[in-house]
């Protein structure tokens, strides 16, 4: 044997692909399967949009999955498949509440609007097309960290445009729309993405000066007076959310974000003390100030107050709903006054009563998959930046699951966020999609190799065996 023949151990990573795509077909079989079923129980038959439905949804799956195989082929396997499943089973829960809506106004004699599913097929495509934008035109998340200050200032005119006047449009009672050709679209969907980079950035290049401590308490460093600026501006944001816009969501979510990524960058639970207490003063004062926020609270603290109010027919469909569910088809997610929030905000109600708590903690859990793969990303990142903007990506999904679920269970206040992929809403879904598709990158860029080893002798190797 030749000392100066050598030869090359190099460990290569697994790209995983093929197991996303078997994961992928699983996602397009079962809610293909929830589509039929639907149409079986409520319709005695196979829905005749079944293959629309099925092309649809596994085109798009396959669309993604193959810029993934090419473009992000280290990417982590199991987001795209969690994100697919969501958005099918939301299709045919609206599906369903097309079904139900139609057979009320049939019974009562009245014109039954549009169906609802082809309509969010359409924006999944949409969201397809900027989650392959996202893939192919951001080749490394790092570069972002150069738009810092940009992304925080667009987000912040995306917050504004809708108290724009003739620009911004008051649904619900909510400021948080604008109308533009005839459509309407909820900007602050996009501002979450565009904040979470800022935050990211801005963290990276102040974290050493944040995590002074000044002052112990109780055990506690907490921060010293001088660096208080950036939480007592992020708390006047998300005030300023909830009092003209009239987004107890979106407030709620904003400053948490901030919140979680101070603490993740400085490490400091003074921080969260500090913020909670800030959380709180604005949440009581909100409470007591604003009609809006009283009639969240009220309703919170006695949800039968009101005979057929949202929060007292969700509890009662959930109820209803019971361990195992109505099943699909069987139940009455169409029902007054929940109607056409039974598609938007308060679908993952419509999941409880007709799958039940143990399908409610399987679409649960589902997210929770995607939020760990998300922080699992973001241990792997190489770099500060994308730690954090990783971690900043998977607890947005974190917090409004949350906040969604524990509003229609009456855990806490109902605030209004869409559910992630599932509910009823084009901007929404498609700024969802968005998202994925940078946690995506990111996670490329961390399980990727980055040099080749160096080269080892015939003699190591044969060394290394006889060990074994």
């Amino acid at each position: 044997m030749s000392i100066a023949s050598t030869s090359v151990i190099q460990i290569i990573p697994r790209t995983r692909r093929g197991v996303e795509l078997m994961l992928l077909i699983i996602a397009i079989a079962v809610s293909v399967a929830a589509y039929v079923n639907i149409g079986l129980t409520v319709q005695n038959k196979v829905p005749a949009s079944t293959g629309y439905y099925a092309a649809g949804i596994g085109l798009l799956a396959l669309i993604a999955h193959m810029a993934l195989r090419y473009r992000a082929p280290y990417a982590d396997p199991v987001i795209l498949p969690c994100a697919v499943l969501l958005n099918g089973l939301g299709v045919a829960m609206i599906h369903r509440v097309d079904l139900g809506l139609q057979a009320a106004a049939e019974a009562a004699g009245t014109k039954p609007r549009g169906p609802a599913a082809p309509q969010q097929i359409t924006w999944t495509a949409v969201g397809i097309i900027l989650f392959l934008v996202v893939i192919l035109l951001v080749r490394d998340h790092r570069r972002l960290q150069a738009f810092t200050y940009t992304a925080g200032l667009v987000g912040l005119v995306l917050l504004v445009l809708p108290l724009i006047p003739g620009l911004g449009a008051d649904i619900n009672g909510a400021k948080i729309w604008i109308r533009l050709a005839g459509m309407s679209f909820q900007p602050g969907e996009f501002a979450k993405l565009c904040l979470v980079v800022f935050f990211a950035g801005y963290l990276v290049v102040k974290r050493d000066v944040l995590t002074l401590a000044g002052h112990r308490f109780l055990g506690l460093d907490l921060p010293r007076a001088r660096d208080l600026g950036p939480i007592l501006i992020a708390w006047g944001v998300s005030l300023g959310v909830l009092i003209f816009e009239k987004d107890l969501g979106s407030s709620l979510l904003f400053f948490g974000l901030f919140l979680f990524l101070l603490y993740v960058a400085t490490e400091r639970a003074g921080w969260l003390i500090i913020g909670g207490l800030l959380f709180a003063a604005g949440a009581f004062f909100a409470s007591q100030t604003f009609g809006h926020v009283q009639k969240r609270v009220s309703d919170w603290l006695d949800p039968f107050h009101e005979v057929g109010g949202q929060v007292s027919t969700a509890l009662m469909g959930q109820a209803w709903g019971g361990l195992l569910g109505r099943g699909l088809g069987q139940g009455r997610p169409e029902i007054q006054p929940l109607r056409f929030y039974g598609q938007s905000d308060f679908i993952i109600s419509s999941f409880g009563e007709e799958l039940g708590l143990t399908g409610l903690i399987a679409i649960i859990l589902v997210y929770t998959l995607i939020i760990e793969r998300g922080l699992r990303t973001a241990l792997g990142c190489r770099d500060i930046f994308g730690k954090l903007l990783a971690t900043g990506l998977a607890m947005s999904f974190a917090l409004q699951v949350f906040v969604i679920v524990g509003g229609v269970t009456g855990l806490i206040p109902l605030t209004g966020l869409a559910t992630p992929f599932m509910a009823l809403g084009g901007t929404a879904l498609i700024a969802n999609w968005a998202i994925i598709a940078l946690l995506l990158r990111i996670s490329d860029q961390a399980r990727r190799p980055q040099t080749p080893a160096a080269p080892v002798s015939d003699e190591t190797i044969a060394m290394a065996v006889q060990k074994q």
